[in-house]
């Protein structure tokens, strides 16, 4: 009799430890070669990021009554030879908003005594007609940048 508890302790022992093993099997994540892949920020991306911090100071700054004596930031030329994340995006229609907005922008930057909000607006006016029909993503940022 005790033989048959001995040999029904140790059955019942190596039942419950491969049941734990195979509990721990199944939790363990799934790993595979690739699970975390760095977004890298194409040169457009980044010159349109660096575009809206731009704006964002100058907004804050008609704001605050501050004339604005700065050129306009020869970055902003980048517009037009700038990588983007999708190349084909790069065409007659981008072409010309470009040409547009860079245009809205120098009048903005011509005279520092006439920057009017009127004027930045039309800044923001610019970035949302092109937006509108390419990467629509960054719209309800560039809406924040307009002055009521």
């Amino acid at each position: 009799m005790f033989r048959l508890g001995l040999v029904l302790s140790l059955l019942v022992c190596c039942v419950s430890c491969k049941k734990e093993n195979q509990v721990e099997e199944q939790t363990k994540p799934i790993q595979t070669e690739n699970t975390f892949k760095l977004y890298e920020m194409s040169e457009m991306a980044v010159l349109m990021e660096q575009m809206y911090v731009d704006n964002q100071r100058i907004r804050q700054r008609i704001l605050e009554g501050v004339t604005i004596d700065d050129a306009m930031p020869s970055l902003h030329q980048r517009l037009f030879t700038a990588v983007m994340t999708d190349p084909s995006d790069k065409d007659l229609f981008f072409e010309t908003q470009a040409q547009a907005f860079i245009q809205v922008e120098e009048a903005f930057y011509a005279n520092p005594k006439e920057q009017t909000k009127e004027k930045f607006n039309a800044i923001v006016e610019a970035c949302l007609s092109c937006h509108q029909k390419k990467c629509g993503g960054p719209i309800p940022r560039i809406k924040k940048l307009w002055i009521p």
